[in-house]
């Protein structure tokens, strides 16, 4: 999968569902960099040690039944959205459905991607503000390899971050 392949299939559709309010450039960055970061547009499944993608999270954002999926499901700002979405798909809105449905439905990945930074407090970051839209990925997906990273790998990923907020900005022509 590419970069616009995912922006034209699944983040468009997701954007033009969801309530205009929730479509702007800083949702589309934050949501296609975070694509990039989980998945590299590679793995619908998490990658585990072992080498294989069996882990826990899904979709190319990656999210887990009790972490993500759950938050969006039952989080008062999302919860109403996120049933509606489910049940527009023919999905039962509980998280072990959404995390099936998810291996396979790029656009409900996406819906929950926006949904879930739609839970975070505030305004999102400004599409050059690299280190806001990082703190914001931090806050709301909580990845594991930062939190129980040495310093060394939490810097890794930081840069890759970087890059990946670079590369989108590029693909969508902005500053």
């Amino acid at each position: 999968m590419t970069l616009d392949e995912i922006n034209r299939a699944a983040v468009d559709a997701a954007l033009a569902w969801l309530p205009p309010k929730m479509s702007s450039p800083e949702a589309r960055v934050e949501m296609l960099t975070i694509c990039l970061k989980e998945s590299l547009l590679k793995h619908r499944r998490q990658v585990t040690s072992s080498g294989k993608e069996d882990g826990p999270a899904v979709s190319f954002w990656q999210f887990e039944r009790g972490g993500g999926i759950k938050g969006v499901l039952t989080h008062r700002s999302s919860s109403d959205l996120a049933h509606r979405f489910c049940d527009e798909r023919g999905i039962d809105a509980s998280p072990m459905d959404v995390w099936l449905a998810m291996q396979t439905d790029d656009v409900l990945g996406a819906v929950f991607a926006r949904l879930l930074l739609w839970t975070e407090p505030g305004p999102l970051p400004r599409v050059t503000d690299i280190e806001a839209g990082w703190q914001l990925y931090l806050r709301a997906w909580r990845p594991g390899a930062y939190t129980r990273g040495t310093p060394q790998k939490r810097a890794e990923l930081r840069a890759e971050w970087e890059g990946h907020h670079r590369v989108v900005r590029a693909y969508l022509r902005l500053p």
